[in-house]
């Protein structure tokens, strides 16, 4: 089955809160090698310690602008899919 080859997760999603997710997604055997990326608003240091106590691959915070924003999607996307060597 297709299998996203990087993970943008946010903390604080509608449903679920992200640090669930993030649990669930590196506690599955056929998901937790997929780097998940934690994109977010959060600057607290207990947000960051959390997610990389949850195996987060790197934690990231979200600027405010826009133009910012795609920057650092961009810096993402060169860094995990271009630089970083993935298991197939």
């Amino acid at each position: 089955s297709p299998r996203p080859d990087i993970i943008l997760l946010d903390l604080n999603l509608p449903k679920k809160d992200g640090r669930e997710v993030l649990s669930e997604i590196k506690a599955d055997e056929e998901l937790k090698r997929i780097p998940v990326v934690v994109l977010t608003t959060s600057r607290a240091e207990e947000d960051v310690l959390k997610a990389y106590n949850l195996n987060a691959n790197c934690y990231i915070t979200k600027p405010v602008d826009l133009e910012q924003f795609i920057k650092v999607v961009k810096s993402i996307k060169d860094f995990w899919l271009s630089i970083v060597k993935l298991p197939d």
